[in-house]
């Protein structure tokens, strides 16, 4: 499959996470594109979360493997340390080593906060939360052992954050809690790793997945005349593969939106409008500072699927 692309990964080994279907099976097909192997996991639950009966990891690793790339599958349960340890043991295994860790494996369980209960909560917040943190876990183990024993790597690290984590959703306080969290724990996981030359960034992308597509179907674009679809997951694939290639040196700890043809850099949390009193202030004082800071203040982009205010 090198032969289609640039070779930007060219001998480098990458593991995706959900990449049974939709942006991780995406994901997975372009780096072999460009001359990575790859270990594709995926669980092969149903869109909340329950058994299913099919290999969705073993479809796409034979789907690498008949376009002439290399890939193994891995079908662990990466929000447990057994599952997400032998995703790390199972690119040593077949490939002898761990450049890039994509994570990315998810699923929905949309409720009202009023009607979400607690293990509708868990079990979001364990999957996009947790099975982000336990793969970086044990892949930067791996990755510390390797500069410990004089082998530095060039490691890269692709979590999947959502516009809910940057600007919230209604219907989704489970989904967006988890998401924003990543967001989080790729600030910090690109602080502590970059002694063991480990570069960390998060990516919120929108396409058309089984997860997207029915709460945003009335918003998706078409394809166009011309044959291009905005919403395919393919379109989001080139910015991780870069992020996961030698080539993206000293990008880290940054947050990305990506959809169709767009990339944005997303600014997150910087001091605004401040006011400074040399003693404590009563809470009336305090309010009135507050309201006129917030007079000066940039207003916060609305959360998603809110209704825009009347005329």
């Amino acid at each position: 499959m090198a032969a289609e692309g640039t070779g930007i990964c060219a001998g480098r080994v990458v593991a995706v996470t959900g990449a049974g279907r939709g942006l991780g099976r995406a994901h997975a097909l372009a780096f072999a594109a460009e001359g990575a192997r790859v270990v594709v996991n995926d669980l092969g639950v149903g869109l909340d979360g329950t058994p299913a009966a099919d290999s969705p990891a073993e479809r796409v690793a034979e789907e690498i493997r008949g376009a002439g790339g290399e890939a193994v599958a891995h079908a662990g349960d990466i929000a447990t340390s057994e599952g997400a340890a032998s995703l790390v043991a199972t690119a040593l295994d077949a490939f002898g080593r761990l450049d890039t860790l994509v994570n990315n494996a998810g699923f929905l369980r949309d409720r009202m906060l009023v009607n979400l209960d607690e293990d509708d909560w868990d079990a979001v917040v364990r999957v996009h939360l947790k099975g982000h943190f336990l793969p970086l876990r044990y892949a930067a183990g791996h990755w510390r052992a390797e500069t410990k024993a004089g082998r530095p790597p060039r490691a890269r690290v692709v979590n999947t954050s959502s516009g809910a984590g940057l600007l919230g959703s209604v219907g989704q306080a489970n989904y967006a809690a988890a998401k924003a969290g990543i967001l989080a724990l790729t600030l910090v996981a690109a602080a502590e790793l970059a002694r063991y030359g480990v570069q960390v960034n998060a990516l919120a992308p929108a396409a058309r997945t089984r997860m997207t597509e029915r709460t945003f179907a009335a918003t998706m674009a078409a394809p166009r005349d011309d044959g291009f679809d905005a919403m395919a997951p393919e379109n989001v694939s080139p910015l991780v593969v870069w992020l996961g290639s030698p080539a993206c040196e000293g990008v880290t700890g940054r947050v990305f939106e990506a959809e169709a043809g767009r990339i944005t850099v997303m600014e997150g949390w910087r001091p605004g409008p401040t006011a400074e009193k040399p003693a404590r202030r009563n809470p009336a004082e305090a309010g009135e500072a507050a309201r006129a800071l917030l007079a000066s203040a940039t207003a916060p982009l609305p959360v998603h699927g809110t209704a825009p205010d009347p005329p």
